[in-house]
C-alpha cells in the first residue's frame, strides 16, 4: 500500500520564462489529500485556480497549457515532471505569471526545490492507476507515435529523429526512479536550432531562451556545451514524463518514437478520460 504525498514545506524560486521572458515567482506549497496538483495565478483576480489534468489541456505549441477558470499557465511540463519523479500526489503552485520560470531549462532545479521543502505521507492510500489494456497515439503522418503499456513499475523508451547530421537518431531508455530521474533526466535542457531562433522570437516564443538555459546547434556545432552526448533524446523523456502525470500517477511502460507534447498529451487525454470517474483516484477528476 501508498499512501499519497505532498511537500513537508512551502518552498520557492525566481526566473524568467521560456517563452514568454517575463519575471515569475513561483511557491509549490503542501496540499491536502485529493487535492491534485493545482496552479493558483496569484497576478490575476480571485487568484483563479488551474487544475493539472489532461482534460485541461488547451495548447501544445513548443510548450503544454493548461486552461479553467478563464486563466492559463503553460511550459509546465518540466515542472510536471519533477512532481512525477518524485511521486508528488498533491501539491498547491502559485504563479505570479502565466508561465513558471525556466531556470536551467530542464528539471534539476524544480527535482531541488521539491528535496529542500521535503515529501511527506499523507492519511490517504494511494490508487496507483495500472493500465488494463495498451493505449496508443499515431501523428498523422504516419512516423510518430507514443504509447502505453501495461507495466510493473514506470518506464520511459523513446527514438528522437532529427534529420540534421549533428544529432540524427537518439534512442533512451529508462526505468524511472527518483534516483536515476535525478541522475540521468532533469539535469538534461531543452534544445533549439540556431536558425530557428529569430523565427520563435517572431512568434512570441524563445523570449528567455538564453545560452544558460537552452542548448543550441548550427551547421557547425554546439554552441555550448552538452551535460550528455544524447541531451536530446533525455530530455524528450524528461517531456512524456511531465505530460503524462497530467492522466495521474500510473504504472506503465512508455514507448514513443519522435513524439512531442501533442502526441504525449493526446495519449494522457485518452488515459485520464477512461479513469476520469473513478473518483477514489488521486489526481483524476479533480
Amino acid at each position: 500500500m501508498q499512501r499519497q504525498r505532498t511537500l513537508r514545506n512551502k518552498v520557492s524560486c525566481v526566473g524568467v520564462g521560456l517563452h514568454s521572458g517575463k519575471e515569475v515567482k513561483l511557491e509549490l506549497k503542501p496540499a491536502d489529500v485529493d487535492s491534485g496538483v493545482i496552479f493558483l495565478r496569484t497576478d490575476l483576480l480571485n487568484h483563479p485556480k488551474i487544475h493539472a489534468t489532461a482534460a485541461n489541456v488547451t495548447a501544445t505549441l513548443r510548450a503544454t497549457t493548461l486552461s479553467e477558470n478563464g486563466a492559463k499557465v503553460f511550459t509546465i511540463e518540466h515542472l510536471m515532471s519533477a512532481l512525477n519523479a518524485c511521486q508528488i500526489d498533491n501539491c498547491e503552485i502559485e504563479i505570479s505569471a502565466e508561465e513558471p520560470p525556466v531556470l536551467n531549462g530542464n528539471s534539476i532545479d524544480f527535482f531541488n526545490m521539491i528535496q529542500a521543502a521535503g515529501v511527506i505521507e499523507q492519511d490517504k492510500e494511494r490508487e496507483t492507476i495500472r493500465l488494463e489494456k495498451i493505449y496508443r497515439v499515431d501523428g498523422e503522418e504516419g512516423k510518430r507515435f507514443v504509447m502505453a503499456l501495461p507495466y510493473d513499475g514506470f518506464r520511459v523508451s523513446f527514438v528522437s529523429v532529427n534529420p540534421h547530421p549533428l544529432i540524427g537518431i537518439q534512442y533512451g531508455d529508462f526505468e524511472i526512479t527518483k534516483e536515476i530521474y535525478k541522475k540521468e533526466i532533469a539535469p538534461a535542457r531543452t534544445i533549439a536550432y540556431e536558425k530557428e531562433v529569430d523565427t520563435l522570437r517572431e512568434m512570441g516564443l524563445g523570449l528567455g531562451g538564453t545560452l544558460e538555459n537552452v542548448i543550441v546547434y548550427n551547421d557547425a556545432g554546439w554552441l555550448n556545451k552538452l551535460n550528455y552526448p544524447d541531451e536530446l533524446v533525455r530530455h524528450k523523456i524528461l517531456d512524456v514524463i511531465g505530460d503524462m502525470r497530467l492522466a495521474g500517477i500510473f504504472n506503465c511502460h512508455i514507448v514513443a518514437a519522435a513524439s512531442g507534447h501533442a502526441l504525449n498529451t493526446k495519449l494522457a487525454k485518452k488515459i485520464y478520460a477512461d479513469f476520469a470517474k473513478r473518483s477514489d483516484i488521486n489526481g483524476i477528476g479533480n
